[in-house]
Order: C-alpha cells, then structure tokens, then sequence
C-alpha cells in the first residue's frame, strides 16, 4: 500500500514547546508519525488522513490528496451553503419548508417517516437534522433549496478543486453513473480551518454553522477525545466507505483533522479512525501541556 506522511520541518520549530531541547520533541514527533502510519497502513482499505494544528500550522498528512467518496460528511459544504444564501437574503433560515413524499428517501433520519406534507420545518431545522440526524430527506430538501451546482460553486471559489457535491442522497443510479459526492482529507481539513477561523461569510456565521456541527451525535473521532472537549465534527458513511471531518475543541491546542477510508473490509475503518484520534489527542495535550522540558504544567 503506497502511503505519504507530509510533516513539515519547517513547523517543527514552532510546535516544540519553548526553551530548547528540540531533538527531544523531535522523537516524539516520529513516534507519533510512526504510529498514524502504522494505523493507516493496518487497515485493508485505502486510508487517508490530514491533521493541522490551528494554533502554529503544524501538520500531519497521510495519503491526504487522494479523493474519497464521502458519504454525509460532503453535508458540511451543503450546509455552508445554506448559510450563504441566507446571507444574500434568498430566504431566511427561519422560513418553513413542507415535508412531502417527493423528497422524502431512505437511509438515515427521521423525516421519511412522517407524513405526507403533514409536516412544516424551518430551513435552520432542517439543517440540524441534517448533521445531527445525517436525516436523507432534509438533506435533499435543503440540495433542491440552494442548487448542487451552487453548492459547488461555493466550494470552487474557497480554492477546493476536489471537493464536490454530485449527487442527492440515497440516489443509487447517479452513484452507479459516477457521480459521487467526494473530497480529499487536505481539502475537508482545509474547509474546518476556514470556519474555525471565521473565513467564510463572516465570524458570527462561521460560529453558527459550528453550533451545530458541535451538536452531540457518534462518530469514531469524537469517541477518541474526552467527553469534556468539545468536537465540531460530521462522519459520513456507506457501503464499503467510512468518512469523518472534525475540529477538535483542545484548550490552547485546537486541531482539524479528517480521516478517509473506502474499500473497508469488517469495519475496521471506524476502529481505526477512533486510534487516530487517540494518537493525535495524545500529541497535541503534550504540545498544549508541556514545558521545554517535558515536564507538564499543573
């Protein structure tokens, strides 16, 4: 299996903690490389993964410009797009859309089994259902609502070549076709530093479309972190494909990473999407807890 750590040297400097002892720093970084290259490498699938640190840049990738179908995880873009056609007064997010049987699919989510058009959801609503729930219908409400190509359009102009919306879900034959919803964990990585950092629209909205990616829901990053760190994050999984994208809430150390698997064989990519998380959790409280001299701060 053909596999690539990107590990700038150039950060390393800025990622050691202060005073010195920088070839000590060193060792644990290469531990920590050695042991995301040992997880990635232990599954049967084709595995990716990017991590940043949002403090100094420093980065860890693997595999991580190869494209991936993703599953739900493509809804963070659908979502950002939602946002920025409020922004330009298209509609608010507080106006009520019906819940009719044209849109209504299968897969994961609530709304499939309400009634037919018995039901009226605000465009906000819709899209909490969509990350919480990873709800199929609201998802494919809200595509009809702002338009795939608009979607893509957005993503294009925020520099992401790769990332793309191309299909509605639970849509079988435009997945036999080719037509994929994917990304690259670089790109999907990019795209929670650009909201961390209140790049897209503006900060208040960058911070609600956060709130509801920190919504409480499973995933196998969220489950290698404390309960007490908060993790804005959406998984996306199908057939044979396990997807996460995350910020991770760490005090003085936030991070973004993403993690990619297809081809998977028995689930074992969520497992090892939880080690990765486990091993990058690890690095960083070191990096956010540590003096020059690997001593932590109490």
């Amino acid at each position: 299996m053909m596999q690539r750590i990107t590990a700038g040297v150039v950060f390393l400097a800025m990622a050691a903690p202060a005073f010195g002892q920088q070839d000590n720093w060193r060792l644990v970084r290469a531990k920590t490389e050695a042991r995301l290259k040992q997880i990635a490498g232990g599954v049967r699938g084709a595995m990716g993964m990017a991590a940043l640190d949002l403090t100094s840049g420093e980065r860890f990738g693997i595999n991580e410009n190869l494209i991936f179908p993703q599953g739900s995880a493509i809804k963070i873009g659908l979502l950002m797009e939602v946002f920025k056609q409020a922004s330009e007064a298209k509609f608010k997010l507080t106006d009520l859309r019906v819940v009719d049987k044209q849109h209504k699919v299968g897969g994961s989510g609530v709304l499939q089994e309400l009634g037919d058009a018995s039901s009226h959801l605000s465009i906000r609503d819709l899209c909490i259902l969509m990350i919480v729930l990873s709800d199929n219908t609201a998802t494919n409400i809200l595509i009809d609502l702002v338009g795939m190509d608009r979607v893509n359009a957005t993503l294009a102009a925020l520099g992401l070549t790769h990332t793309r919306l191309q299909r509605r879900m639970m849509d079988p034959a435009a997945s036999a076709r080719g037509e994929e919803n994917i990304s690259t964990p670089a790109e999907a990585v990019r795209v929670m530093e650009i909201l961390y950092k209140g790049e897209f629209l503006s900060r208040e909205a960058c911070a609600d479309i956060l709130s509801i990616l920190k919504k409480p829901k499973p995933g196998a990053i969220v489950s290698g972190v404390p309960e007490n760190v908060a993790v804005a994050f959406k998984p996306g999984s199908i057939a044979g494909v396990s997807t996460e994208w995350a910020i991770v809430y760490l005090k003085d150390r936030p991070y973004a990473v993403a993690v990619m698997e297809n081809y998977e064989m028995d689930g074992e990519g969520p497992a090892a999407m939880k080690e990765i998380s486990l091993t990058l959790y690890d690095y960083f409280w070191r990096l956010s807890r540590a003096t020059g001299h690997g001593l932590y701060k109490q």
